[in-house]
């Protein structure tokens, strides 16, 4: 029996991805080539926003050439999800939200923004040594998964507003 080559079939799909017009993000002449290392973010006030600009580093680098400032607003809230019969919580969530905007730093005009917003839980079963260390750890999974929102933003939208 007939099995077609795993590599011709990836050959022939790249060859139809760039016959449509794709082209990586960050490749050579991408829509988001020119994003790493171009922002300037506002300074951390907070354990939630040195973990956010941590991790927006990560992501694109540290600043360098400065092009774009990236403001935010972080705001989360903690709810309690599991109770025991004493009416004592065993798992919180905690729901995170982040208005941010990019603003040309040259112009002072707002190329694009929005709003990022995600949740992570925690156990407290514990100890309270233990539970504060799982509701850190919950805290810089969500600033994690909310850089990682905007930079999808910013990666998939930068060719409609970087030049």
């Amino acid at each position: 029996m007939w099995s077609p080559d795993r590599r011709a079939l990836l050959g022939l799909g790249l060859l139809g991805l760039a016959g449509c017009g794709f082209t990586p993000a960050y490749g050579p002449g991408g829509p988001a080539a020119g994003l790493q290392g171009a922002f300037r973010l506002d300074d951390p006030t907070d354990k939630n926003g040195f973990d956010f600009v941590e991790r927006m580093e990560e992501r694109l680098g540290k600043s360098g050439a400065e092009r774009y400032e990236l403001t935010y607003a972080i705001a989360t809230k903690v709810s309690g999800v599991g109770q025991r019969r004493d009416n004592t919580i065993t798992r919180y969530n905690i729901v995170g939200t982040i208005d941010w905007g990019v603003v040309d730093i040259a112009s002072g005009r707002r190329l694009t923004g929005g709003t990022a917003t995600n949740f992570t839980a925690y156990s407290a079963t514990g100890s309270t040594v233990a539970g504060l260390a799982a509701e850190e750890d919950a805290n810089y999974r969500l600033m994690r998964i909310l850089a990682d929102q905007i930079v999808t933003r910013l990666t998939a939208t930068a060719g409609s507003w970087h030049a």
